[in-house]
This record gives C-alpha cells, structure tokens and sequence, in this order.
C-alpha cells in the first residue's frame, strides 16, 4: 500500500452522528486488535465508549477509500500523570483539561513506515496547543522512547502503569 504516492490521506476526528460514529469504532477497534497484544488493545466496548464521549478526541488518517491508515486517541484531564483508570473510564475526560492524554497510536502494519503516526502525531500536537492545553503525555514501551523524543517527548522514567501488564515509560511533551 503506497501511501505517500498518488493516493490522497485525509486527516479527521472522529464523526458524531450515531451510525457513522459505529462505522469509526468499528474501524478504530480492527486497527487497535491488529496493532496490539490482546492484553494492551482496547476492547471495541471500550473504543465506542471513548468515541462517544470524546469523538473530537480520536484523530484518525484515511485513504480516498475511507481505508483507516492511523490513529491516534486520548481524554483531556487536569490530571498531569497517565493512570491506568484512564484507559478504561471514558467518563475521565475533561474537555477543559489541562493535559491531552494519548492513550493509543496505531498504523496499519503495511502504512507502517511511511511517516503516518508522526504526521497524525504533529497533528494532534499543533490541535493540542491550539486549545492552549499545557501538553501531552503517553505511556510507551522501550523501542519507541525514541521515537516519541523525536517529537519533543521527553522520558520522564518508567510510568506507574502496568497497563496490559508490562512496564511503560511515561513520556510528555510540554506546550505552556
């Protein structure tokens, strides 16, 4: 799948009206099952949830098909750590918070390589500074505390998450 070539992405939020709403879950669901280990990927349950009470909070990347290519989701909070009620408890979300949380970042595996998680990511970084938020913060794993800085994440240590039962690193990156 080219999808630096001829093919047009369009980068968008979620929909809110109800039956297109399903249709995103339905995507952002598949693409989260096939991106992660059973344990750490988020349940369709869960992803309808999150959309339903934070659609303009799932920034998503799709080919001139409506093939989802990426994603990227999280709640806003005034919390300044990520815990792992968060992943679970869409009610959490603070649509004034102070901190965008990002709770996943998935790419199709033949998208992967091809710029789409730190174009979506750059995306959700500029959205986050638009509405004066003071930043972002993640969990990641080992391999991908690199690639995070690259975007001016910085490691802040391993995370007090254990979400799918592994140790994270809590990574943010400070806007105000």
């Amino acid at each position: 799948m080219d999808t630096t070539g001829s093919t047009t992405l369009h980068i968008r939020t979620a929909r809110t009206a109800r039956a297109e709403q399903a249709q995103d879950a339905a995507m952002a669901a598949a693409l989260e099952a096939i991106c992660f280990p059973p344990e750490q990927a988020a349940s369709p349950t869960t992803i309808a949830e999150r959309m339903a009470t934070y659609a303009d909070h799932f920034w998503l990347i799709e080919d001139e098909s409506g093939t989802l290519l990426a994603l990227v989701n999280g709640l806003c909070t005034n919390e300044r750590d990520l815990s792992d009620e968060m992943y679970e408890n869409a009610a959490m979300h603070d649509p004034d918070g102070d901190w965008q949380m990002i709770f996943g970042v998935a790419t199709a595996p033949a998208a992967q390589g091809q710029g789409l998680a730190t174009r979506l990511l750059r995306t959700v970084i500029e959205t986050t500074r638009a509405h004066g938020r003071q930043g972002l913060v993640l969990t990641c794993l080992d391999d991908l505390v690199g690639f995070y800085a690259r975007l001016g994440f910085v490691d802040e240590g391993l995370s007090a998450s254990h979400h799918g039962g592994v140790p994270w690193h809590q990574m943010r990156l400070t806007l105000a």
